[in-house]
This record gives structure tokens, C-alpha cells and sequence, in this order.
């Protein structure tokens, strides 16, 4: 059955994104973990459905407000996780682990910033995916989403295209902040990301959602102006760089 609409759901910091079908659901990244429950009463109170017609929770990338509800969801719902293979060691091993600490002290930053209180965002830094996607391929259960290999904030972002209404869901390729559209704060490969850009651009989306400024148009000027002041080297958060922004 076809779609039916996208919906967002304000989330601790960031815009998480449901797609609505007739008998089933899918989820663009699962948020943060204080996420779960308004994503699970959104599907049982505004849409009036059981929460296991949650079918797919899809993972842009590891981050906490991206990943950080996907286990609890699928512990409520049944639903399947997928993601990159890559995203699996994301934060493997000492530095990962690390890692894993300063996006958490980013995220909790971030919140203080849009005078957020301090909530319980942890999660475990290794994602077990039941199901690993692909470049190119479509989404098992949801073959009108397709996927789109986008890396450069991490090593493991995915997008996700809806070609039959030419929307895209581009995870942390792109924001908008204070009505400006920019790269993320963190960009990890350089290289890469600036190729993420332009095969974004070539899907020619009428839409792009962002998980950080909401349902956006994207016009060919504004993805050059991207491409341009997208950083030639590498953009990173330390540690005492983190915990110092979450003081």
C-alpha cells in the first residue's frame, strides 16, 4: 500500500520522522532514548494505532539523538533495526567508547542550549542491526524507501529516498540553524562528505528532512554554497572539549 504521509515528532533535540501507511509504519531514525515514549504515543493516541505496526526503525548513524532509542523501540514494538555494518563499529574498542562519552556530553550541549533539562540519554555504543543496508538497495518491507549511502559526519550515515514523492531524510548531512542552512559540527572525512552533497543533490529531492530544522527545499545555488564552505579538513569534538560545552 502506498504512503500515506510524513509525519515529525519533535524529539529532545532533534526532528525524528515517521512514515505512515495504511497497515504498518516506519520510523527514520529512532531519536534519543527520552524519545520513545512521545513516539510511542504519537502512534497510539494522535494515529489511534498499535505500536506494533511499527515494522522498521531506520538508522542514519550512532549518534544519541539518532540511535539511542532504537533498542528500547524494538523491546516495546517487535520492530526490526537496520542500518549500516558499519555503524555496528562506530564505537567499538577504547577510543570508541570515548567516543561514545563526547557525543553524549555534545548532545546533552545542545539541549542546554534549546533549554532542555537534563534527562537519561544512554544507550549501548554497540547496535546490533537485524538487518544491515546497502547503497542503492531498497528497504525490505518499505521497497519504496531506498537507500543512499552518504558518509563524511561519521563514517556510517546513511540517507533514506522516497523517489515516488521525492522526499529524502538526510540524518546529519545537513541543518538548518537560525534559518541557515550548514554542515554539522562534527565532519569526520572531508572527502566524503562533499561527494554526500553532491549525490544528494543529484537526486533532485522537492523535499529534504532534516533531523535539525525540520521539512526543507534545497534549491542547486544552496547546495553549491554547501559545497563550497564544506571544511577541507576535519571538523572534530575532544573530549575536554565536550565536557567543557556541557558545563
Amino acid at each position: 500500500m502506498s504512503l500515506v504521509e510524513i509525519v515529525a515528532i519533535n524529539g529532545y533535540i532533534q526532528n525524528t520522522y515517521l512514515a505512515v501507511y495504511p497497515d504498518k509504519l516506519l520510523l527514520l531514525d529512532a531519536g534519543c532514548r527520552s524519545d520513545v515514549i512521545p513516539i510511542l504515543t504519537y502512534i497510539t493516541d494522535i494515529l489511534q494505532r498499535p505500536v506494533t505496526q511499527l515494522k522498521a526503525v531506520l538508522i542514519s548513524h550512532m549518534h544519541p539523538d539518532h540511535a539511542g532509542g532504537a533498542r528500547l523501540l524494538q523491546q516495546k514494538t517487535g520492530c526490526q533495526i537496520m542500518a549500516s555494518a558499519a555503524a555496528e563499529h562506530w564505537y567499538h574498542g577504547i577510543k570508541g567508547r570515548m567516543q561514545h562519552i563526547v557525543d553524549l556530553a555534545l548532545t546533552y550541549y545542545v539541549a542546554s542550549r534549546q533549554g532542555k533539562s537534563m534527562t537519561n540519554l544512554w544507550y549501548q555504543p554497540i547496535l546490533k542491526a537485524d538487518k544491515h543496508l546497502t547503497d542503492g538497495e531498497y528497504v525490505p518491507g518499505f521497497e519504496d524507501w531506498q537507500v543512499v549511502s552518504t558518509p563524511g559526519h561519521t563514517n556510517c550515515d546513511l540517507s533514506f529516498w522516497h523517489q515516488p514523492s521525492k522526499q529524502l531524510y538526510s540524518g546529519d548531512l545537513i541543518l538548518k540553524i537560525k534559518h541557515k542552512l550548514v554542515s554539522p559540527l562534527v565532519i569526520n572525512f572531508t572527502q566524503a562528505y562533499k561527494a554526500s552533497l553532491a549525490k544528494v543533490r543529484a537526486l533532485q529531492a522537492d523535499y529534504v528532512l532534516l533531523a535539525h530544522g525540520g521539512r526543507v527545499v534545497i534549491d542547486d545555488e544552496a547546495f553549491a554554497t554547501l559545497m563550497q564552505v564544506a571544511p577541507d579538513t576535519p571538523r572534530k569534538m575532544k573530549l575536554l572539549t565536550a565536557l567543557k560545552l556541557k558545563k
